[in-house]
This record gives structure tokens, sequence and C-alpha cells, in this order.
């Protein structure tokens, strides 16, 4: 179809940042608006230079920010249109998005066939979905409404929405399904295997619902936005990364919906499966280890649960060729001391360097992730690998290989802490019967993290530790005074739910 004129306007650049999502601003009385109907909220085409966007209308009633040829575009439309101000784009109407179809089937509660996962997905990864539709597509998948076939289905269409790596030989990865603070084990698993001979090309996400992704803890100390040939040039010098998934494209569609389960803070089985699977198989995985923490304030609140989420999983990657083992583990409690980047950042390089009062539970769950990722590659007999990757710990050859590969991948920067803290102390004898893990992510949240990476938690108060009046129970970590004290007020109304002390 052809365009005429009337359809291209001028761009202003007014410097708007609306994170993962392109809008643009035109004004109500605009000739385009005029000419074609454009109301808010409309999803139109913006294209410039043979490259084209989908975008959401916000519609502008101040005469004074654009002129009747001008239209603006959030920074992350101009980035991903390479526009500067003056350029002329053209404005087109949408076509319908089928695939909106077969949400609004999923919703009703059909059984979808594997194209329509993989027609959902592609639109998903090419930007014809408002974040209210994502939203609709996440809560059509929740809470057990997808069967295995069609978790299957959507790990697969996930897998071939971006970039596919691939390795010679045996590649490993490791992943824990979260909802326990802390618990960073990553950095620590990457450098015992690859110190041991073994290809390990870590990608992984940013915070969904937690004070802290492992990306976001690694950032603090080196760089984890890396192309695809700084990864590669890693892992031929040093055998493992610890890179950010979202930089290389790998299974896109999984960082976009992530961004929506974030403001949602929802994170539906069926989804989790096909996040981390797909990342896993996109990344040229071979033989994978999940951790899986069960307790009453975990993501996984009971063995039923872990055992149901553990058969999806292995039918899911036998369905896509990948070896896959799953651990058990502990999700009562915070597991390492700190809670938010920074935080946790420390607790590992503690446990790399071997010091004295390193987090003892870290490196024990560390060590048992890295020994089975020993053992099912063959590296180590049965029941061998865990004294294998001790050994390593121990000489301090998984201390050398984390600041190799740190330095491969650009720096070796030892964590900051925020400056403004406070101690919450204990006001009775006692025994720590019980922590809410939930309750105390969201206060390292308040505190900033993992927005501020020096923001969080330094948590000092294990499971049936005895304590007296006066002692510090755990620490609050801001960036900023206001943080703090936007925290502490919500710390005085949840104090005593988030640690139980009988």
């Amino acid at each position: 179809m052809e365009h005429n004129h009337s359809n291209h306007l001028k761009i202003k650049s007014i410097g708007i940042d609306t994170y993962r999502e392109n809008i643009i601003y035109m004004r109500h009385d605009c000739h385009v608006c005029l000419s074609e109907g454009f109301t808010a909220l409309t999803r139109v085409i913006v294209k410039y230079d043979g490259r084209d966007i989908i975008a959401t209308l916000n519609v502008i009633h101040n005469t004074q920010l654009l002129n009747h040829s001008e239209a603006a575009l959030s920074m992350e439309a101009m980035r991903r249109l390479n526009l500067k101000e003056g350029d002329l784009i053209e404005v087109l109407h949408l076509p319908p998005v089928e695939s909106l179809r077969s949400v609004r089937a999923k919703l009703y509660g059909q059984t979808l066939p594997s194209e329509a996962y993989q027609q959902i997905i592609n639109d998903i990864t090419l930007g014809k979905y408002s974040n209210i539709e994502l939203a609709s597509f996440i809560a059509a998948c929740s809470d057990g409404r997808l069967n295995n076939e069609e978790i299957i289905s959507l790990t697969k269409a996930m897998v071939h929405s971006g970039q596919k790596l691939s390795w010679p030989g045996i590649v490993v990865d490791k992943h824990c399904i979260g909802g326990l603070p802390g618990n960073r084990t990553t950095p620590i698993v990457v450098s015992i295997v690859a110190a041991a001979g073994l290809t390990i090309p870590k990608t992984s996400s940013r915070a969904i619902t937690s004070p802290a992704g492992t990306a976001d803890t690694v950032e603090t100390f080196t760089n984890v936005n890396l192309d695809l040939e700084t990864i590669q040039k890693v892992i031929e010098k040093e055998g493992g990364c610890m890179a950010w998934g979202g930089a290389v494209n790998l299974s896109p569609a999984d960082d976009i919906l992530i961004s929506i389960e974030r403001s949602l803070d929802l994170d539906s089985p069926a989804q989790l499966i096909a996040s981390v699977l797909s990342k896993k198989a996109a990344a040229g995985s071979t033989h994978v280890v999940i951790d899986i923490p069960v307790g009453e304030s975990a993501k996984v609140r009971t063995m039923e649960e872990a055992v149901h989420l553990k058969d999806l999983m292995m039918n899911v990657a036998t369905a896509i060729g990948m070896n896959l083992d799953v651990i058990f583990t502990d999700g009562q409690q915070p597991v390492g001391r700190g809670i938010g980047p920074a935080l946790e950042a420390k607790d590992v390089i503690a446990v790399l360097k071997g010091e004295h009062d390193a987090p003892i539970d870290l490196r024990d769950r560390s060590l048992k992730l890295a020994g089975r990722l020993l053992e099912i590659t063959g590296k180590a007999k049965a029941a061998g690998g865990y004294q294998m990757a001790f050994n390593i710990l121990e000489k301090g050859e998984a201390w050398k290989k984390f600041q190799a590969i740190c330095q491969a991948q650009g720096r070796f920067t030892e964590p900051v802490i925020g400056e403004y803290k406070y101690d919450v102390r204990c006001d009775h004898s006692g025994v720590v019967a019980r922590i809410d893990n939930r309750r105390l992510a969201r206060l390292a949240k308040l505190c900033g993290a993992p927005q501020s990476p020096g923001a969080g938690i330094l948590f000092l108060s294990p499971l049936y530790k005895k304590v007296n009046p006066g002692d510090i129970l755990y620490t609050l970590y801001s960036q900023s005074r206001g943080e703090l004290d936007y925290a502490r007020e919500y710390l005085n109304a949840n104090k005593n739910t988030i640690l139980e002390i009988v």
C-alpha cells in the first residue's frame, strides 16, 4: 500500500525513559492523528530508514511541547530506530495481531497447539504486544493453566525466538529456582567447574521479584553486558563466563516477559520452566543442574510442589534434548549473610578467598551444586563430586579462575555497600524460630535493592540462633537517607513477622 507524505513527522527529542516500552508522543490535533483517527494508546508502526518498531501512542494536549509537524519518541524507541532530532519518521496503522486470538482462547481455558505458542512468542519478540497484552498472556499461563505439552511448546518457541549459541563437547550450567534472599551460588559454581576444565557459558537474569538477580550481583564486580563475540572470547580463554543473558538476545521473549512479571510480582511454574530451560538451551547447555529450595516462604513451599515442578522440568528437558538433574535444598532461610547485589557479592568473594568468616551455608550449597555438575559430566566419580569441588576451592584454584574470568570480562572491582545503615536489634532473649523470606526480601527492596547496588540487608540471625537483648539481628543498608527511612517504616510494621523469636 502506498502512503503519502501526510504520514510523516519530524522527530523532537524530549528524553523520556519508559524502560523497555516503545512510546510515541503526538499532538491531539496533529495532521496524522486527525487523518488516521489515532487516539491515546493506539498501537502504531513507526518507520525510519528501512527499520520499524511498534509503539504505543500517548496523546499530547500541551501545544507548547510539540508543533503540528513533530512527534517525540521514548528513549528506548529512539535507540532502537537510531534516531536523532530532526529525522523524519513515518507513522502507520498496525494490522491486527492475530496471535492475540490465541491469548484470549487461553484465558478462557482452551488448550493451544504448538504453532500458537510459536506465533505468540514471535509477535512478542517483534514488539507487537503492549504491556497490557503481555500481562494478559502471563496471566493466561499462570496457576497451572498450561499442560505438559503446552509447556514444551512454549519452551521450544522461546528457544527459537533469538540467537542460539553452540560449543564443542559438553557444556554445563546451573540454576536456582529462587525465593531465598542471598543464595548467590552461581559465581562460586562457575569458578569451580571452569577450574576443573568444564565449559560453562553462564548467562543469568536480572532480578524479577527478588532484591538481586545473579546478573545484578555479578555486575558489582565485573561487566555483564557482554556481546556474543566477547562471551566467545572469554569462554575460549577461561572456560567460563558470567554474563547477562538479555545482552546477547538469548530467548529475547523471556526478557520482555520478565519485565512484566517483575511489575506483577508473578512467576508462574509454566513461565518459570520455559524461562529457565529456554535460556539454558539457547546458551548451548547439554548438562544442567537445577536447585529447588523448599520452604514455607520460599518460591516453592512444599515438597509436593517441588516434586511436581521437578517432574515437569524433567519432561521438558527430555523433549528438548537436555541432560537435567534436580536437587532439593533447604528453603527455610536466607543463604549467606548478604541480601542485595553488593552485599551478596561480598559473600561470594569471601567464600572464594577462603576467608575464615565466610558464610558456611553458601559455601556448602555451592559445593553441592558444583559437585553434582562434576558427577553428571563424568569429571568426578559418583558421590565424589563434592570432594573434588572442595579441593578446587580449598587450593585457591576457584579464586584464581574467578579473578581471571572477571578480568577477561573487562574488570574486577571490589563491591561497595551503601553508606547509610541501621542496625535492627533484638529486644528480648530467645531463639530464632522462623524467618519470613518474602518479607525480608521486600525489606531489602525497600532499602533500594537491586536498583541501588549497595542497598540491602546484612543478615546475622539464622534459624535456631540464641539471641539476647541488644544483639544485632540484621543491618539495613541504603544509598540514600530517604530509602532507608522508607524501609524503616515497613520494618516498624513487620519486625515481629520478619523474624520470630521464641
